[in-house]
This record gives C-alpha cells, sequence and structure tokens, in this order.
C-alpha cells in the first residue's frame, strides 16, 4: 500500500491479495456447539485462495534468477492456480500457457483466458504418467517453448511457504491466537501445509484436518503409506491422483474422505443460507469442518478454508438440471416455490376451466397440454376437478355428457399446499393420496404440481 498526499492505494492489483476476512457460519453450523469461521478466499482479485502461490511462486522464481524478462510461464492447473498465475504474469509482464483437465468447468477456462493466458484442455481420464496428461502435457510445454518456466505447484515448496507467511499467520492474528482447529480441502495440499505447519509452531495442540474427495488418492496414502488408484468424482480443484510434493502429511492430523453429493449439495447450502457464494471444494471443506466442530465441544474455534468463488461452477453445482442429471441434487431443503419454478415455460403455470365450460372443451385442453389433471373454476375459487381418466370413463358410456357442464363429472377439488411447503412434504401428501395439488401464493393459486412433476424433477 503506497500513501503519498493524502491517498492511498497500491501499485498494482497484487497487492490487493492476502488478508481475507474470517466470516462465522451460524445457518449450516446451527447444530454444532464451537464457532465455526470460513477464510472466505473468494475475496482476493483472482477470486481463489492460489492467488497467493500464484504471486510467491513468480517472485521467488525472479529473486532466484529462475525467470527472464519476456518468459512464457508454464503449469498444470485445475483452474484457481492458473488464474493466480494469469494475473500475475500479467502484471509482470510474462505470457502464460495453462493446462487444464476436461472436467473443469467452463468458467475457469473463459477466466483465465480473459487474463490474456493461453488454455490447453486435456483429457481427465488417462493416468497421471500419461503423455496426455494434465502434468506432462505442461512439462512438454515447458521443454518445447523457449525462455519458459515451469511453476510446478504440485512440488514447489514456495507454494506451502506462501501460506506459511500469509494465510496462517492471518488465521492466528484474526482469531487471537484462539483457533483451536484448521480444515481445508486438499490439492497440491500447499494450503493446509503451509497453514498448519505455521499454526503448529504457535500451539502445538491445535489440529489440521484435511478434507479429501471421494476418488482420491490422498486419505489412502495417509492412512496406509501406499499408492491407490484414482477413481472419478465431480468436485473440481481438490484431490490427487499423484501424491503432490507440498503435501507435507507431517503436520496433518486427520484426513476426511468426503463425497461428492454431500460436498456439492453444502456448497448450494452456503450460498443459499450463508450468503457466501462457493464451490465444491468449499462444501468438501465445510462438510469435513463440520464433523470436526461437532466432536470438538463448545470452546472449540475451528477455522475452515474456502478456496473460491461459486461463478466459476454456475454452470454445474449451481445448476439444478447438472445436479439431477448427475443424479447428486439433495431437494429436502426445496419449496414447491422452487419446483413450481422448473417447470417448463411451454406450459401455463395454472391451466383450469370455468365451472360453465362444456366437457368437450375441457377435454380439448386435456389433449393440447397433455395434462391429467383440470381445476375448475367458479369466480374467484376453485369447486373441483378433472380427471382425464374419469372423465373418459364417463363419456365413453354416456356420450352425451360431451355436451354436459363440467361439474357433472368432476371430482372434489385438489388439496392446496403453499410455496413454502418442503418437498419432503409434497412427496408425502402426494405418495399419500393425491394424485396432484394446487398451490398457493398468499391468497392467490398460481400453479399445479402432479406426482409426474416430481418424477421429472427427481429422474429428469
Amino acid at each position: 500500500m503506497v500513501s503519498t498526499d493524502g491517498m492511498e492505494f497500491h501499485e498494482n492489483i497484487l497487492g490487493t491479495v492476502g488478508e481475507t476476512p474470517l466470516v462465522r457460519l451460524r445457518a449450516v453450523a446451527r447444530d454444532v456447539p464451537g464457532l465455526l469461521l470460513a477464510k472466505v478466499e473468494s475475496r482476493n482479485p483472482g477470486g481463489s485462495v492460489k492467488d497467493r502461490i500464484g504471486i510467491k511462486i513468480l517472485e521467488e522464481a525472479e529473486r532466484r534468477g529462475e525467470i527472464k524478462p519476456g518468459a512464457t510461464v508454464v503449469e498444470a492447473t485445475s483452474g484457481n492456480t492458473g488464474v493466480g498465475l494469469a494475473i500475475a504474469a500479467a502484471v509482470k509482464g510474462y505470457k502464460a500457457i495453462l493446462t487444464m483437465p476436461d472436467k473443469m468447468s467452463q468458467e475457469k477456462i473463459s477466466l483465465i483466458k480473459a487474463y490474456g493466458a493461453q488454455v490447453i484442455v486435456t483429457p481427465t481420464a488417462v493416468p497421471p504418467d500419461s503423455p496426455e496428461s494434465n502434468y506432462e502435457v505442461a512439462k512438454r510445454i515447458a521443454r518445447e517453448t523457449p525462455n519458459a518456466f515451469l511453476a510446478n505447484q504440485y512440488f514447489n515448496p514456495d507454494n506451502p511457504q506462501a501460506h506459511y507467511e500469509t494465510t496462517g499467520p492471518e488465521i492466528w492474528r484474526q482469531t487471537a491466537g484462539r483457533v483451536t482447529h484448521i480444515v481445508a480441502g486438499i490439492g497440491t495440499g500447499g494450503t493446509i501445509s503451509g497453514i498448519a505447519r505455521f499454526l503448529k509452531e504457535k500451539n502445538p495442540k491445535i489440529r489440521a484436518v484435511g478434507a479429501d474427495p471421494a476418488g482420491s488418492i490422498i486419505k489412502g496414502y495417509y492412512d496406509t503409506g501406499k499408492i491407490g488408484e484414482a477413481k472419478s468424482y465431480l468436485v473440481e480443484g481438490i484431490g490427487e491422483d499423484i501424491i503432490p510434493g507440498t503435501c507435507h502429511f507431517q503436520y496433518l492430523d486427520e484426513i476426511i474422505t468426503v463425497t461428492d453429493r454431500p460436498a456439492l449439495n453444502m456448497a448450494r447450502r452456503v450460498s443459499r443460507e450463508e450468503g457466501i457464494l462457493c464451490g465444491g471444494s468449499s462444501g468438501t471443506a465445510v462438510v469435513a469442518a463440520l464433523q470436526v466442530a461437532g466432536d470438538a465441544g463448545p470452546d472449540a474455534v475451528v477455522v475452515v478454508i474456502l478456496p473460491d468463488t461459486g461463478e466459476r461452477y454456475l454452470s454445474k453445482v449451481h445448476n439444478d438440471a447438472w445436479m439431477r442429471d448427475n443424479r447428486i441434487l439433495d431437494v429436502s431443503s426445496y419449496t414447491v416455490g422452487d419446483l413450481l419454478g422448473s417447470k417448463p415455460r411451454s406450459l401455463p403455470r395454472l391451466l383450469d376451466v370455468p365451472s360453465t365450460e362444456k366437457v368437450r372443451e375441457a377435454l380439448k385442453l386435456v389433449r393440447e397440454y397433455e395434462v391429467s389433471q383440470l381445476p375448475v373454476r367458479e369466480k374467484d375459487r376453485h369447486v373441483g376437478t378433472l380427471s382425464e381418466a374419469r372423465v373418459l370413463s364417463a363419456v365413453l358410456e354416456d356420450p352425451a355428457l360431451l355436451e354436459a357442464a363440467v361439474t357433472a363429472v368432476m371430482d372434489p377439488p385438489l388439496a392446496e399446499v403453499t410455496v413454502s411447503t418442503t418437498f419432503t412434504e409434497l412427496r408425502a401428501l402426494l405418495a399419500r393420496r393425491d394424485s396432484a395439488v394446487l398451490v398457493l401464493d398468499g391468497d392467490r393459486h398460481i400453479g399445479i404440481l402432479t406426482r409426474h412433476d416430481l418424477i421429472e424433477y427427481l429422474v429428469p
């Protein structure tokens, strides 16, 4: 920060990295006895914790003479380190070429390109030592590009050192030394290793806990010392199919495995209930942190690292259709309003008929919109329901009913729910008796939901 003539400003954007806030998690942590604090790393200029290592790696390389003017920075990344390096490279006048696995979100690729870097997309489903893998492609580009510098975040000691020098001291100061536990997802392992090393030097009783996606090999290696076989998972940015040299296991007290479903749904909960937009790696860390806080007691001060912003996952984690397609959407906290809003707009929200309408005309609506129930309206209230099956049976027995008013063949009115009725309550109601319900918003009927709508929502 520069102060001159009463003005305060940074010489460039790199000066704004770090000093991210701690925010108490209340809603998602309401059932844990201690204090759960989130270190919100999305407040960095590049939107993630990796901004810290982007600067550190390049500045230390400059100090050691490993990077020259006009150099090209090369790195294998899951996205966030690429952004941090792209920003630092742009400020320092370097080119950047980043390789990324194809499972990463399009938002990350577009973001890195926006900072002027080149992105090479590599296949995810190959072994780490394959010539096509993210790591090996980056190495090849670095070898073949004149004046190239390979950042090598997975084995570069400047990675954990950045957190030893910045993130750890910030947490210690912000908690007045009262932190008892630190929880972070493990990708390169640099974040948790650097923070844990610093905090344990201050207080050896502080426990450091890593969160590892199910399918990663990190926890298995920590527990057994053996390298297992990685399996696929949906969470981005953490978990590995290699053992990074930047993960210093001697500073970790525990690693907790978290599966995709709770991780990604927790990311949505933190975003919706805490107002902190985050992604799956944050959700993974929070799931683990809640387990830690639940076991730690009322005097615990648990700090969890939320590594990036959910803006990078709007097409995935925060997209209902993507979550349903992957069979991991947890709808237990959803409401009737959420479900009604997801229905196709080609169908009117509330399709009904007046009590004076003829059965013939009502059946035309049934065929046109392919609905099985039609509420019957009399003035400003619903007095009955036309059931397609019953109406067809009645008309087959007595064709003259086609010219009768719909009141001659209607069933009693549908049950009513409100927009705030939970999905769980709605599912129980429709499973128990009614095949459809009317939705109320205040005193207005705004829609109808059927068993078929629920099935479409659960199984797209």
